[in-house]
């Protein structure tokens, strides 16, 4: 297949991959919810909240620097991976140790104990398949990633399905998350094999190298996890079972959402990270029609959540989960600036400058802890979606100032206009027509938005084209 068709297939067969395993990780919530009501439900987003956790704090950078690694020219990736890999393993074995001893202290119900002890050997799993991303990400078969998440997430939701056929209870409904991950990580290992034969290295020279660079991502994770899933827990403490429940049926749509800027991302880390220094204008060129696909991606978001939350709300989890509706409308907010902020991140990552994103986020924890633990106990799952927001919104201006001021990429946006007038006509169009059908305004909705995006010419067939060029093929296929 060449270069230039591999690329378009690549990025379609993964979108579809992608779309099609968020609808079943949406089927999935909504089996749980209604299975477990509030109370249950929140206890099933206060266990996955430490499967974040136990991510954070072993995930010590590896995932993204390996990539920018192995994508550089004359990159050893035998050696890059098989030493990454290992260090993965070793660190996800240590989270299976520690998880029982922080059980031990954590004031919760027996079945979250029992739960987080699952999820610690799901990570396991989990960690390990998300290490060899980088090898797919270079040789563009990200499309075999998603298929495998797809596979593992039909597996999880089947089991879901007879676990609530035939009521065996919450431990079970956790068992599922790590037959997800098994069966992910089984079809990942194996056609990572396809293309790197790769076995497990110690080089504790290369470890020590590796990790100073890596190390400051690592810190970030965890300043990440602190800002973006502390807000269940601090929950789950000072308000109970029921909040949480609310909250994270509004927050989980949204966290499903977030694999496309973090796709979008996966694929053009690469071709950032080379240009970076050997063609900066090429570098601005890709940097600034991702930033524009963002936007596109965000407008019609924030406008259709804003009318249709109530109905998306009552799909996922039934009337007992209304109060999440306007939790939604808020969120979305944040959804919106993760998107950018991933953007921003990434253009500090590839410049080198990931010391500097770890202030970043470090101040984003403070302002989120500090927030929670001021309005929590006065307004809860309400405080909780403000805080959110208001934390991404200082990742991304300090994200965007450090662009400018250190990496020196100034963004420059084309079609801003356009794209919201389009938006607005959506909005329009939802407006006049709400209480109609939900589907039918959905879909109805988005055509109208992308009708007049190509009507106003805020996508061009030109720039779609430019993206598979004759330069961006002689890219791809260096880092081939």
């Amino acid at each position: 297949m060449a270069i230039a068709r591999k690329i378009a297939y690549n990025v379609l067969a993964s979108s579809v991959a992608k779309v099609f395993s968020t609808i079943l990780a949406l089927v999935t919530i909504g089996f749980i919810t209604r299975y477990l009501g509030k109370e249950g439900f929140g206890n099933y987003a206060t266990v996955l909240a430490f499967l974040s956790f136990f991510a954070a704090i072993s995930d010590l950078g590896l995932n993204q620097i390996s990539t920018r690694e192995i994508s550089k020219s004359g990159a050893d990736e035998e050696k890059i991976i098989g030493n990454i890999f290992t260090l993965r393993v070793f660190s996800a074995l240590a989270i299976l140790v520690i998880a029982p001893t922080v059980v031990f202290f954590l004031n919760y119900p027996e079945e979250v104990k029992r739960g987080i002890l699952i999820v610690a050997a799901s990570y396991f799993f989990s960690s390990t398949y998300q290490i060899l991303n980088g090898i797919f990400q270079k040789n563009l078969a990200m499309d075999k990633v998603a298929l495998g998440e797809l596979i593992g997430k039909i597996f999880q939701v089947a089991f879901v399905a007879l676990v609530v056929k035939l009521s065996l209870g919450f431990d079970w409904i956790m068992g599922a998350v790590l037959l997800n991950m098994v069966v992910s990580f089984l079809i990942i290992f194996f056609w990572s094999k396809k293309y790197l034969r790769f076995h497990i290295q110690i080089d504790l020279v290369y470890w020590k190298a590796f990790l100073k660079e890596s190390i400051p991502l690592g810190i970030s994770a965890v300043i990440v996890f602190v800002y973006f899933k502390m807000d269940t827990i601090l929950l789950s403490y000072l308000k109970g079972s029921a909040e949480v429940g609310i909250y994270n049926a509004a927050y989980k749509v949204l966290e499903n959402i977030t694999f496309f800027p973090a796709m979008i991302i996966g694929l053009v880390l690469p071709i950032l990270a080379k240009n970076v220094i050997d063609d900066k204008q090429r570098f601005e060129e890709i940097a600034n029609k991702t930033l524009k696909v963002f936007m596109i991606l965000v407008v019609p978001l924030i406008i259709g959540t804003i009318f249709l939350a109530d109905g998306v709300i009552s799909i996922i989890g039934g009337a007992q989960f209304f109060e999440a509706g306007v939790v939604l409308q808020i969120l979305v907010f944040a959804l919106a600036f993760i998107f950018f902020g991933q953007f921003f991140n990434a253009i500090l990552v590839v410049n080198n400058l990931q010391k500097k994103l770890m202030w970043i986020l470090g101040l984003a924890a403070v302002v989120n802890i500090g927030l929670n633990l001021i309005f929590i106990p006065r307004f809860s799952y309400i405080a909780a979606a403000y805080v959110s927001l208001i934390t991404e919104i200082v990742v991304v201006s300090a994200g965007f100032y450090l662009s400018i001021k250190k990496a020196k990429f100034i963004p420059k946006l084309e079609k801003v206009f356009s794209i919201f007038l389009a938006g607005g006509l959506m909005g329009l169009f939802l407006f006049l027509f709400q209480g109609y059908n939900f589907i039918l305004l959905a879909l109805g909705s988005a055509g109208v938005y992308f009708f007049f995006l190509w009507v106003f010419r805020a996508i061009k067939t030109e720039e779609l084209k430019s993206l598979i060029s004759k330069q961006g093929v002689e890219e791809y296929e260096e880092l081939s």
